[in-house]
């Protein structure tokens, strides 16, 4: 294609696709070179989309970028979907396909049979609608703001508030927040009303009895199955929530209190204040070179590319999207950072996490073939997770007092334990919901908190806040977006343990295989590309305790 050349109407973009329809393939070499051609036409594409969802979410407000991702979604988006559906037959249908390399194109074959196998017509326009509709959610969220010591701010930030150690002023916080999220309930029962009915039409033209089993073919799950789901949320279960326990005990102790309140679940258990990792984004992003350096030189080299060329956007502020993200750029091969940062050390495990998807995605970026970038998300989280864990044993860079930096540490391990309780019940949930899609409101709710209470530890005391709990689930962004995109953070944070360990043992070693690993994009299957990262694609309860219990025992040692 032309260097220069912008994505704009589909007349222009039209004979690029009908030009590799028409094309003809008379030998396996010709047939390859179809293949990277069309690979460099779908990189082109993507790029441009993937810009124009940027554009929307670093500024809610801009109506011109609105304009431009209305037009990609609703005009675009349709004609490259079914240009892609024939162009992935045309790949099957060929008779030189068997004469590929099989070990080169293996993972990309098995994902385009799959595409071929669930794409159908009726699913095109529903596609469009649900993208369009599903942004609903980040704009009413990106609008949520609440008057905290005479000042409005995001919920976002005002989060960060439940760190200080007035109890008082946590509680009114924490009231607050969720009294501004109940406002708009209505709207959002509505939007995901709206969301799930599509949703399992779109299952049924695809001849699925349910979107969940839809789905899992659709997120090319080919490796594990929903039996393997149900044994990740028992080993979270049985293994995970009692050392979850054992920590919320540890805190009502130390706090000198009778009841653990979710207020009191963020502030530093010995009353100390919250810990200030950076001062300005420019410092945050100074020592997060640093940081990684002493990991890899090459993964600080990555940040600080990215800084140069504009691909950073970390500071929060009104009308921008709530949450975090790496955007990878597969024609350039630069990813961008996306996050909301406020002072805090979440914003420091953010932007580390953040960090592991931009290496992940540089280090791939020399494949030729789109899809060995397209990175499955139990792998891309793999590296973003392990990123966080390694860096930890360099945040010495944040902070220069050993106690503060015990603290990050103890955060960062609490959190860990924690999350992946969080995790198995959004998933759980979202199994329920999908299988049960004629639900009514009120029976969503009472499953919604059946499902938490199974995960939720016992020594939180919720009581009084249940208007607050019927729809905690409201806060999670990928429930609205990205239906079943979650339990891979449970999955790939095991992974990440288990890498953490190694590089206890071995640093210079473990480093290269988790290199090694994010090296291979998408080229090998997920448990070969653990595999490479020196560890096992496993959520048995064994596995799970041992790498529990590994975390546990790090954070004793650093509480004694």
């Amino acid at each position: 294609m032309p260097q220069k050349f912008k994505v704009s109407v589909w007349s222009e973009l039209q004979p690029y696709y009908s030009e590799l329809l028409n094309r003809e393939i008379h030998s396996a070499e010709e047939l390859e070179q179809w293949i990277l051609d069309r690979s460099e036409l779908d990189a082109v594409v993507s790029e441009d989309f993937s810009w124009r969802y940027i554009n929307i979410t670093v500024d809610s407000a801009n109506s011109e970028a609105a304009d431009l991702y209305q037009i990609a979604v609703e005009e675009l988006a349709p004609q490259v979907t079914s240009f892609g559906n024939d162009l992935d037959k045309k790949l099957v249908a060929c008779p030189f396909m068997d004469q590929l390399d099989k070990e080169k194109y293996a993972i990309h074959l098995r994902g385009v049979k799959n595409s071929v196998d669930l794409f159908r017509e009726a699913n095109v326009e529903l596609a469009k609608e649900i993208q369009l509709k599903s942004k609903e959610y980040v704009k009413i969220f990106a609008e949520m703001t609440i008057g905290v010591d005479g000042k409005q701010m995001t919920l976002h930030k005002a989060s960060t508030l439940l760190e200080e150690t007035d109890r008082k002023y946590r509680k009114t916080v924490y009231h607050k927040i969720n009294k501004r999220i109940l406002k708009d309930n209505a709207g959002l029962e509505d939007l995901f009303d709206d969301l799930l009915a599509k949703r399992h039409q779109m299952a049924l033209n695809a001849g699925y009895p349910n979107f969940r089993d839809y789905k899992f073919q659709a997120l090319g799950r080919f490796d594990y199955s929903v039996k393997d789901c149900e044994q990740f949320h028992e080993s979270i279960k049985t293994e995970i929530i009692p050392l979850a326990d054992q920590l919320n005990d540890y805190r009502k102790e130390t706090l000198g209190l009778k009841t653990l309140r979710p207020w009191d679940l963020f502030v530093d258990p010995t009353g100390l204040a919250p810990l200030r990792p950076f001062n300005k984004i420019q410092d945050l992003v100074n020592k997060t070179v640093k940081s990684l350096s002493k990991i890899n030189p090459l993964f600080g080299e990555v940040i600080e590319i990215m800084r140069e060329m504009g691909h950073l956007d970390l500071e929060t502020r009104k009308g921008k999207r709530v949450g975090g993200y790496n955007m990878p750029l597969h024609l350039s091969g630069v990813p961008f950072v996306f996050m909301n940062a406020t002072n805090s050390l979440s914003d420091l495990r953010t932007l580390m996490h953040e960090s592991g998807h931009a290496v992940h995605s540089y280090l791939a970026r020399g494949y030729k073939l789109k899809s060995a970038k397209l990175m499955p998300s139990e792998v891309a989280e793999l590296a973003a997770m392990t990123m966080e864990l390694l860096s930890m044993e360099h945040w010495d860079v944040f902070f220069e007092d050993e106690q503060e930096l015990k603290r990050a540490h103890v955060y960062q391990l609490e959190y860990i334990l924690k999350v992946l309780p969080w995790i198995a019940t959004i998933d759980k949930f979202q199994h329920w919901v999908y299988t049960n899609p004629l639900h009514s409101r009120e029976e969503r709710k009472e499953n919604w908190k059946r499902i938490f209470r199974e995960f939720n530890s016992s020594y939180v005391d919720h009581s009084g806040l249940e208007k607050y709990l019927d729809h905690l689930w409201h806060k999670q962004l990928h429930i609205f977006e990205v239906p079943f995109y979650y339990i891979e953070y449970g999955m790939a944070q095991l992974g990440a343990i288990a890498i953490w360990k190694r590089y206890r043992e071995d640093p210079a070693g473990t480093v290269q295989s988790y290199t090694n690993a994010l090296k291979l994009g998408y080229t090998k299957t997920i448990g070969e590309i653990y595999s490479t990262a020196g560890i096992a694609f496993d959520f048995s309860r064994e596995c799970v305790g041992q790498l529990g219990q590994f975390v546990k025992k790090e954070l004793d040692t650093l509480l004694d």
